[in-house]
């Protein structure tokens, strides 16, 4: 689990950057069989703290961009594992953004979310802009990002881009996280194998992928076990153990 837990806005500053490229290279390192993302506190995230912003160069801000892809969204992306993210408030930039790096996300009814980047004449760098046109299509990426309005999580839904809403958003994710973690580990990291080689190559890439990524699973205790328990007490009563 990683937890957004920094003063009463959990804004993003250095250090809460610095905390959560930790805990992403912590996870790297040693991935568990499901990850959520959550928050403490009033509001999941206000947002970046603009100090961060302060004074850079074009060649400082694009090199600040370049590795926080290199080491936020992407390592995040590429868990071999389910990774959820939770909601219960105001989600904004780059707390936002990285949602979107997500592989699930539920919302509480009033959380709200924004790309506000424009208020200080910016654009969001972080992988919102490309990930909403996935999720809503392109025309509603450039809507949200262009008026830097917020929107509710009933509209995200309605969208395509929060896959849930829960009152308790915070049990509802963690009941989803403990059952994804008793899944197919292996079967779930392929499903994001093929989901990533349709994004950067669409279906002929994907479908070309898919052969050997799937024909993998073949041989796993996990696949070996559960075919096995199929036929013996029928579907539904395998064990995973992620290997």
């Amino acid at each position: 689990m990683l937890t957004f837990a920094h003063g009463p806005l959990n804004l993003f500053d250095q250090a809460m950057f610095d905390a959560v490229i930790a805990d992403i290279a912590s996870l790297t390192a040693a991935p568990p069989r499901a990850v959520l993302l959550r928050a403490e506190g009033k509001v999941n995230s206000a947002g970046v703290d603009v100090h961060v912003f302060d004074g850079l160069t074009a060649e400082q801000g694009a090199e600040l961009w370049r590795e926080l892809f290199a080491q936020i969204c992407h390592p995040l992306e590429a868990l071999p594992c389910p990774v959820v993210y939770a909601a219960h408030g105001l989600t904004l930039t780059a707390a936002f953004e990285i949602s979107l790096a997500c592989d699930i996300i539920l919302a509480a009814p009033k959380a709200k979310f924004g790309l506000v980047e424009t208020v200080v004449g910016l654009t969001p760098s972080m992988g919102g802009p490309q990930r909403l046109a996935e999720r809503a299509g392109s025309g509603r990426a450039r809507e949200l990002v262009m008026t830097g309005d917020l929107y509710d999580a009933a509209t995200l839904a309605s969208w395509g881009v929060v896959n849930a809403v829960h009152d308790d958003v915070d049990a509802a994710a963690r009941a989803l996280v403990a059952r994804l973690a008793d899944g197919p580990t292996r079967a779930h990291d392929a499903t994001k194998q093929i989901v990533a080689a349709w994004r950067s190559g669409g279906i002929a890439h994907a479908d070309a992928v898919t052969p050997t990524v799937s024909g993998a699973l073949f041989e796993t205790e996990d696949l070996r076990g559960a075919v096995r328990s199929f036929l013996d007490v029928g579907p539904g009563k395998a064990v995973y153990t992620g290997k």
